[in-house]
């Protein structure tokens, strides 16, 4: 067992569930938005051809996006982290401020386990999968809603998927500039350093909580 006042030189982050959950979900989505670019964009819908293919492999895989997620609640880590994602204090706002001043001294941006941009980023992206699930099986289901419902449906899962489309590239372009975040994604440890600097109220937490580590 570690003393209060010592940390090992690799914190552990994620579990291997957690891990799993998040390259499971990421590869469903990733699948989901590339099926739909080749029914949109009409140079991809001629080089991939086989439309009723496509149709069904984005459906389905939009379907069992939240499937995952689900598997995942038996995990207590990813139960835990789904927790600290839904909490939102004083210091969120406080990191959100400097991050709106464009001040990333570590001083001015305490972050938990996840910080303020990855919070909202969670929300955000499990609001918009919901959307799309729902609008997308309107679309699907054509006989159980009229045609106005089918309408909007189309107009919102259209455009929800475009800010979607954006979101998740700007989501994978933060991460090509923060290589301790990838592999704490895919070793599932981070460098003490970097946690005590880019998430030190987190850190502080292991300090006081050693069992964490054990999980």
């Amino acid at each position: 067992m570690l003393l209060r006042s010592e940390l090992p030189a690799r914190l552990l982050r994620f579990t291997r569930a957690e891990r799993w959950v998040h390259r499971a979900t990421a590869g469903l989505v990733l699948l989901c938005v590339a099926t739909a670019a080749c029914l949109y964009v009409p140079q991809l819908a001629e080089l991939v051809g086989r439309r009723h293919l496509v149709v069904t492999v984005h459906e389905w895989s939009g379907l069992l996006i939240p499937a995952p997620f689900l598997v995942g609640l038996a995990s207590r880590a990813f139960r835990s982290d789904l927790g600290r994602l839904n909490r939102f204090g004083p210091h969120d706002r406080q990191w959100l401020r400097a991050a709106l001043r464009r001040d990333t001294s570590a001083a001015s941006q305490p972050a938990g386990k996840f910080n303020a941009g990855q919070k909202l980023y969670a929300a955000w992206i499990a609001g918009a999968v919901l959307v799309m699930l729902g609008t997308g099986l309107l679309m699907w289901f054509t006989d159980l809603a009229p045609l106005v419902w089918r309408t909007s449906a189309t107009f919102v899962h259209d455009w929800l998927a475009l800010a979607m489309g954006l979101v998740i590239a700007g989501h994978i372009g933060m991460a090509l500039t923060r290589p301790e975040s990838r592999r704490g994604m895919r070793t599932g440890t981070v460098d003490r350093a970097w946690a005590e600097e880019e998430h030190p109220l987190w850190a502080r937490e292991l300090k006081d909580r050693p069992d964490l580590q054990d999980e």
